[in-house]
């Protein structure tokens, strides 16, 4: 599937291809369709770079910038540009997308990802995923404030963190009450 970069986003113009790939494991948001069914999609889909990316790994879609192929290197040092400590979250990215959970943008929570098991739509979203580092360090404030933001949206949060080029640990919080 051919798309373009545009700045940091990229856009599959043909509808058929964004139908079909988000379809294919709910990939990027339709434009101007707030929450998309499957078979409503019937607008261009705008990726961001890190699925775009692990897509482009993938080799399910091809990248163009105006009119000329983006390598699979070239987009790695543009995603490495844009995003703050992009392999690690490229990582974490990678390691919930292969074993078949679906995984979004979490700006909206305040974290790294939003993650699926269904999808968008169909479930909401159990878990909140913040990548660190092994050698980052996680104040004991970080840990109440990412309990009682998990609490008070209904999810499980998640501390991933990477430990080399290709491992991820992770620490799962949830909150009972006595």
């Amino acid at each position: 599937m051919k798309s373009e970069l545009i700045e940091n986003r990229i856009i599959i113009w043909n509808i058929e291809d964004s139908r079909k790939l988000f379809c294919q494991g709910y990939y990027g948001k339709p434009i101007g369709i707030p929450k998309p069914k499957p078979d409503e999609i019937n607008a261009p889909l705008i990726l961001d770079l890190i699925e775009g990316y692990y897509l482009l790994e993938m080799k399910k879609i091809t990248v163009y910038k105006t009119k000329k192929q983006v390598t699979k290197q070239k987009m790695l040092e543009i995603c490495r540009k844009q995003y703050h400590d992009f392999d690690e979250k490229y990582l974490v990215y990678k390691n919930f997308r292969d074993k078949g959970y679906i995984i979004n943008p979490g700006i909206k929570f305040g974290c790294d990802f939003a993650v699926y098991q269904k999808g968008p739509g169909i479930d909401h979203a159990p878990y909140l995923v913040q990548v660190y580092k092994r050698s980052d360090s996680i104040t004991t404030t970080g840990i109440v404030l990412a309990g009682r933001l998990a609490t008070t949206v209904k999810k499980q949060f998640i501390f991933a963190v990477t430990n080399g080029k290709d491992k991820v640990n992770y620490l799962s919080l949830e909150w009972w009450k006595a």
